[in-house]
């Protein structure tokens, strides 16, 4: 029975296998005819594509537009190829281009400005959300401005190149077309150099910190939560902490001193004084100060804005029925953008107290008043460094000070004086009571300074 079982099982195995294998033949021989379409719809884009190339992958294809200039319709089809835009093909962004009438009679182009503005809404088509963050960024602020130099989609992203994930690549950021200064930086720096490390793990690019659409101008606000260096706490989670370890009064230096001062160990220092709202501490804006006003106010002798032409400035500024009253906040920072980016490891940051704290430190000799742009820009008007160590600067400069790096030399003799005469007093009082003990001398007044004589001699009181 065993073996004749076993005989069995054979053809049944056998035909089990069969009816699988025609099964799948089956499906095989139906699978075209099942999805046609897509492939259809490929085969079509990929013949469009090149028709179109058959022209445009020509080097030297271009247009002379209306100003003159020149516009380049070259596509290389080997890069257009890779590109994630082949799939949707050319006619996917040129919708208003009719193969059977192209190129057109006429076809004019006042610019190549202008026809990129224009070609931002096709984008606009698939990438909504993106679009509507950068209308949000300083860049869409910057062209509403009339800025030509703006960044808009195609400056960033080539329409016909657009490679995923290539813009994670330090060396293909897009960031450096502008920012070529701050691209060199970066590049030296210790976050490149992790960057380039795989081994050492995670580090920022451009977009980790500034985001990839809608870029805003560095925060003008008080604090580490509103400055530059809230992107720093969005890795470094419990700097504060740690700095607390060694760092004395830690929280106050988060709240005046940016990360950049400290960490880019080679930058030059100054002390940017912001004008703000005394009630919400948001950075003041060109058109709440007056840019005429202020521009008249920077012209102190050409040597930049003095300790009294910033006193006059902000009386100016809360004159009477002023109700949002405009103070000065100061923060220490690194003079340029670049430098900002010149991070070093943490080995190498600056952690001697002296490098600020003692007079004359290099770090206060740089001063500059600052205000916000209609695009949300850093707008700095160079000070004389006298408006933060002179009398005149009291009232003006409150929200800034640091011990032996500001000081106001009237103040010190003042205040050396105050405790000089309050010594003297105190002395004074302690001498004449022990010469009028020391004499037997009466003090007619209660609680005298001796007692009076038994026999009732002695000074007679009045």
């Amino acid at each position: 029975m065993d073996g004749y079982g076993a005989l069995r099982k054979i053809p049944r195995a056998l035909l089990r296998i069969s009816f699988a294998i025609a099964a799948l033949a089956a499906g095989l021989a139906l699978l075209p005819a099942a999805a046609p379409p897509a492939f259809a719809a490929d085969a079509a884009a990929s013949a469009t594509n090149e028709q179109c190339l058959a022209c445009h992958g020509a080097d030297g294809m271009e247009k002379k537009l209306a100003d003159g200039a020149t516009l380049q319709l070259h596509v290389p089809g080997d890069t257009f190829a890779k590109s994630v835009h082949n799939s949707i093909g050319c006619t996917g962004c040129h919708t208003d281009v009719n193969l059977a009438a192209h190129p057109p009679a006429e076809n004019d182009i006042p610019s190549k400005r202008s026809f990129s503005l224009a070609m931002t809404q096709v984008c606009r088509g698939c990438h909504a959300d993106k679009f509507d963050q950068w209308e949000t960024s300083v860049h869409a602020a910057l062209v509403r401005n009339g800025d030509s130099a703006a960044p808009i989609c195609t400056d960033c992203h080539n329409p016909h190149a657009v490679i995923k994930d290539a813009a994670t690549q330090i060396d293909q950021v897009p960031c450096q077309k502008c920012h070529s200064a701050i691209y060199t930086a970066y590049s030296g720096s210790m976050h490149a150099a992790y960057r380039r490390s795989s081994d050492k793990g995670y580090a920022p690019i451009c977009s980790d910190c500034h985001s990839a659409h809608d870029v805003k101008p560095t925060s003008f606000g008080q604090g580490p939560e509103h400055g530059p260096e809230a992107a720093c706490f969005g890795c470094h989670d419990g700097v504060l902490a740690a700095h607390q370890k060694w760092l004395p009064n830690a929280a106050l230096h988060f709240e005046v001193v940016t990360c950049p001062a400290c960490h880019s160990p080679y930058a030059q220092r100054r002390v940017d004084l912001m004008l703000i709202d005394s009630k919400d501490s948001k950075a003041r804006g060109t058109e709440q100060v007056g840019v005429p006003l202020f521009d008249a106010s920077a012209q102190s002798n050409g040597k930049g804005i003095d300790a009294a032409t910033l006193w006059n400035l902000l009386q100016t500024l809360n004159r009477a029925g002023i109700a949002e009253k405009t103070v000065l906040r100061g923060r220490l920072d690194v003079l340029t953008g670049p430098q900002a980016h010149q991070l070093a490891d943490k080995s190498k940051a600056i952690s001697d107290c002296q490098v600020c704290h003692s007079s004359g430190s290099q770090a206060f000799q740089s001063v500059t008043i600052s205000l916000v742009g209609p695009e949300g820009r850093r707008v700095g008007y160079g000070a004389n460094a006298d408006v933060l160590n002179s009398p005149t600067s009291l009232e003006s400069v409150s929200g800034f000070y640091a011990i032996g790096g500001t000081r106001i030399k009237i103040l010190d003799i003042l205040l050396a004086l105050a405790v000089l005469a309050g010594l003297g007093i105190v002395v004074g009082h302690l001498t004449l009571g022990w010469l009028f003990k020391y004499f037997g001398l009466y003090h007619p007044h209660n609680g005298g300074h001796g007692e009076r004589p038994a026999d009732g001699g002695g000074p007679k009181a009045a």
